[in-house]
This record gives C-alpha cells, sequence and structure tokens, in this order.
C-alpha cells in the first residue's frame, strides 16, 4: 500500500503528526503513508505481499494528540498472529483495565533490550515500542523504533521524549542509568518506570552495599571483607589462601571480578583496582570474598517494593571457552529451564535470598522497584543457595531465553510492579526449553576487531520456525550491510519441545551465519544435557 503526496488517508482518525517524526525510523514491517500537507509518516500496521481484508484489523489505544505530541496509535491484525496473556487477580481482571494501548520506552541497546522489545511489542495492549538508543536488529526486525539520538543519562531528555510521545511505560534495560536516578526523575515526573530507584540500585552499584544488608538481614553470601588499603587487602589474602575472588567495588561492565586461582594472582588483582586503577573510580574499594565451589544458577524475580514474583529458571555460562575454561565474559549462552533450580530450591531462593532483600530494601526506606537478579552458586557441598551478587535489571543472556519463553502480557505484568500489584499476578510460560549462543567477536574479552562484515541473518533465522536473533553489538555500513562493533554481538536463540531440540535448531542458526570475524562456544547447555553429546 502506498499513499501519493496528495492523497488523504481516511481511516476515520483525526491526526495531527509533529516534525519530530522525522528523525525517527519506523520499524520496517510496518507501511508508511505521506500525509497531505506533512513531511512525517504514520505508522499503520504490518506489510503483507498478499491481499489483506482491513475488516479483520481492529484499532489499538485510539488518540487524538495535539501540539507538540502525536499519535502512536496504529492497527493490528488481529487474525493472523496469536496474543500472549497474562493472568491477574481480582484488582486486575476488570476490561478497564487492559482497555488503554500502551506506549512503551525500553532504555538501552544491547541484546537484553532487543529481547524486552521483542515481547513488549507483542503484548495485546501494546500500542509501540520505542527503544533509546536501540540497534539495527531492533529496528529491522519490526521489533521496536529506534531514537539514536535520545541522551538516555539526560532525565530532562527522556522525560520531554515521553510526554511528547505520550509513553505509558518506561523499561529501563542497563544498570549505568538506573545507578545515575533516571528512575527517581522519572517516576517524579509521574511516568511510570520499571526499574529502581539510585538508592535500590545499589544493591548492584555497590557490591559493599549488597554485603552489609546480607550481614544485616541473614542472607546467605560467601564470607567477605572490604579494602581500600592494597597491603591490607594482600595480607588478607595471605591469610585465607588460594582459590580467592576480588571484586571492584563499582561498576565495571561485568568485567570487575577475578576468580584468583593463586595467591600472586589475587594480589595482582588487588593491585590493578587499587593501584593501577584500571576500572576507575569502580575499583578504588575492592571486596575479597571466600571462594564458593559448586554450580552457578540465574535466579530472577520482579518486585513491586513489597511483593516478588519469580521468573522461570535461567542458568548462564560466563567462561569464554567451551567447557567452562578461560576467563569470565559477560556471558556466552544460556538457557531455560535449568534443571539445577528444582522446585524445592526456587522456594528455598525465595524464602532465604529474595524476600528478606525486599523486606530488607523496604526497612532501609528504599523499596526496590525492578527486576531482581540473584546470581547464586549452589554449592557442592551443602547443595544449598548462596548468593554471589546482586544485578538490578534483567541478565544478558539470559533475559533472551525468558522472553522468547514468556507468554504473559508483558505490558501489563511490569505495570502492575510499577503500581504495586503483584500480589495479584501469575505468569504463563511456553512448554519446553529455550537456548541462547552468544556470538561474539574473535578476540573478546580482550581486545577484539571492529567492524567485521556479518551475513546470512535473515537465513540464518528461517532455519527454524522457533529461531529468533537478537543483536547486541551490531551497527550497519553505508551498503547496509550489518557489522560488528562490539565484543558480544549476536544471541541466537531457539525454543525446543527439550532442550536438546533447542540447542540443535541455535547450533543450526549459527552455523547459517557467514562471520569469519566471530566465534561461539559450542557446548551451551552442556551442564544440563548428557556429556556423551560434547
Amino acid at each position: 500500500m502506498s499513499c501519493a503526496a496528495t492523497t488523504t488517508l481516511d481511516l476515520g482518525l483525526s491526526l495531527k503528526l509533529c516534525s519530530r517524526t522525522n528523525n525517527l525510523r519506523l520499524p520496517k514491517s510496518f507501511f508508511r503513508c505521506r500525509l497531505r500537507n506533512t513531511p512525517a509518516s504514520f505508522s499503520a500496521g504490518p506489510l503483507y505481499s498478499t491481499p489483506v481484508d482491513y475488516s479483520v484489523f481492529s484499532y489499538r489505544g485510539s488518540r487524538c494528540l495535539t501540539g507538540s505530541q502525536s499519535s502512536s496509535s496504529f492497527f493490528k491484525c488481529s487474525a493472523l498472529e496469536s496474543e500472549p496473556s497474562a493472568s491477574f487477580g481480582a484488582q486486575n481482571s476488570t476490561p478497564s483495565a487492559v482497555a488503554q494501548g500502551v506506549v512503551v520506552l525500553v532504555i538501552g541497546g544491547g541484546g537484553r533490550e532487543h529481547a524486552l522489545c521483542y515481547a513488549l511489542q507483542r503484548s495485546p495492549t501494546c500500542d509501540a515500542v520505542f527503544c533509546a538508543p536501540g540497534n539495527p536488529g531492533i529496528s529491522n526486525s519490526g521489533d521496536g523504533t529506534c531514537i539514536s539520538d535520545l541522551d538516555i543519562l539526560d532525565s530532562s531528555a527522556v522525560i520531554s521524549f515521553c510526554r511528547e510521545w505520550d509513553v505509558g511505560l518506561v523499561v529501563v534495560g542497563p544498570e549505568a542509568p538506573l545507578v545515575a536516578g533516571l528512575a527517581n526523575d522519572l517516576v517524579k515526573a509521574g511516568i511510570p518506570t520499571f526499574g529502581p530507584s539510585a538508592e535500590a540500585a545499589a544493591l548492584e552499584g555497590s557490591k559493599n552495599f549488597m554485603k552489609n544488608l546480607c550481614d544485616k538481614y541473614g542472607i546467605p553470601t560467601a564470607k567477605y571483607k572490604t579494602f581500600t588499603d592494597p597491603s591490607a587487602a594482600k595480607q588478607y589474602i595471605q591469610q585465607q589462601g588460594a582459590p580467592i575472588v576480588v571484586k571492584a567495588d563499582g561498576l565495571a561492565a561485568g568485567k570487575g571480578v577475578i576468580v584468583a586461582m593463586t595467591i600472586e594472582e589475587a594480589c595482582e588483582a588487588v593491585d590493578s583496582m587499587l593501584v593501577k586503577g584500571v576500572f576507575g573510580s569502580a575499583g578504588c574499594q575492592v571486596i575479597v570474598e571466600e571462594y564458593l565451589e559448586g554450580e552457578e544458577a540465574s535466579f530472577f524475580a520482579l518486585v513491586d517494593g513489597e511483593n516478588a514474583l519469580p521468573l522461570e529458571s535461567a542458568q548462564d555460562h560466563k567462561r569464554v571457552g567451551d567447557g567452562d575454561t578461560g576467563p569470565n565474559t559477560g556471558g556466552m549462552g544460556a538457557y531455560s529451564p535449568a534443571p539445577i533450580l528444582t522446585k524445592e530450591l526456587q522456594e528455598l531462593v525465595m524464602k532465604s535470598i529474595i524476600l528478606p532483600t525486599v523486606a530488607g530494601m523496604a526497612a532501609e526506606g528504599c523499596k526496590f522497584v525492578g527486576v531482581l537478579y540473584a546470581g547464586l552458586m549452589i554449592e557442592k557441598k551443602s547443595g544449598l543457595p548462596k548468593l554471589i551478587e546482586y544485578n538490578v535489571r534483567f541478565g544478558d543472556p539470559e533475559c533472551q531465553v525468558l522472553m522468547i519463553r514468556l507468554e504473559s502480557d508483558l505490558v501489563q505484568v511490569l505495570l502492575a510492579a510499577c503500581r504495586g500489584e503483584l500480589s495479584g499476578v501469575s505468569l504463563n510460560w511456553s512448554q519446553g526449553s529455550a537456548m541462547v549462543v552468544v556470538m561474539a567477536s574473535k578476540g573478546y574479552p580482550g581486545a577484539y576487531e571492529k567492524g567485521t562484515v556479518i551475513r546470512n541473518l535473515e537465513e540464518a533465522e528461517n532455519v527454524a520456525p522457533c529461531v529468533k536473533i537478537f543483536h547486541a553489538g551490531t551497527a550497519q555500513d553505508s551498503y547496509g550491510n550489518f557489522i560488528a562493533v562490539g565484543g558480544r554481538v549476536l544471541g541466537v536463540t531457539a525454543k525446543g519441545r527439550d532442550l536438546e531440540e533447542a540447542r540443535d535448531q541455535a547450533y543450526q542458526a549459527v552455523d547459517e551465519i557467514n562471520w569469519p570475524g566471530g566465534f561461539c562456544r559450542r557446548d551451551i547447555g552442556w551442564r544440563a544435557l548428557p556429556r556423551k553429546q560434547f
């Protein structure tokens, strides 16, 4: 469908579009109509190559915006796609609770944010998804409209954008804007925001804060001490022996943790942080903690300040090499569910770790609203969980396998968390399993080359119906090719009837991708699959 410049599009709507639209790249899965006397583009629905009976379209979230605002309404073909669902308690069961469509802004531009956009745009009560700054994978797949020029660390700019586009929910993906206080400012401006305040984000922003909270409220974690003096830290390391763990107190982009197998390695880690300052202000204080032996797992819970709702289990692979060898990374792959997190163990984690944290934060005067991501160690000797660290946002790449399995209306679930109404919410998940294999630039997590061309992504995504490729570190060159500009670049994700089928489909898609400058682990899921398969 196309509209000439002088054609009036009569859809029974009164539209006034502002010039801001000229700066937006609308998802290519939506057709664009040039309205008379305005250069703006209007996103009106999915583009189909075959004739469409427009009688099956239903208008979602109708509203007419004037002045500095613009219409974000669009049409949806309800007959051609299945809808996710959510189960709500009595307070949310009335039609009015879900009648108004919501415009969502996702903050961030990595694989986690792409997965969130994918899940949010599938929500039946979602009008549109914006992502700032986003990435080419989000915009090219139609999972959201990317706002590359919006400074996500400038609260006033984000608030202005939200008011201009009538945003009804902001979902903050990365930790840095949270620690900087973006959620504080948005909530103060009356904009529903899923993400903790700066005070509550200290659970991730300061490992010392997290450890002190564990001490005060009896949350099981590794024994530790905090240091600013390198000599005192080294003396403690000598007393404790190796293996031992050295952590930068602040945010270090997932690289501030050294699992030292020797005393010398631990002392070098202390010097790198406290003397050489390799992590800047994040490493001005270090935590030296007990080495825990066992199996790591990731546990996620949505929190509304008082209530916590657990998500499905997931487990990731931190080491860069097969067999969990080599240095730690941000994550080379993940799968869900994680067999090690049995129902009994999940209940224990909620009782001994998550709920005491939620109550403790409330008692400290900084209620937590957002997602609590607990990195756990299931101890080999006792079989009991201990808290390694908290993140205050969805994990990456765990978010990818969770979002591809989620069948609930994510918009309404996150709004319930913002309103303090999670006690009446339950979640629906697809049966079977999901796996994501991270493709990274060669050299990662060390120095890596940027600008290498990636081909055959569309072919890879079509190898099976349940394959989805989430972009994390991509850009497009002047020829329209996808190029790698980050360390972790792609999250090749697949669902299957079981973990083996999900693994097979994910690696089938990986093998279809033509990217000589990239690599991946070939053993994602090895802990949960029969060893003979590896």
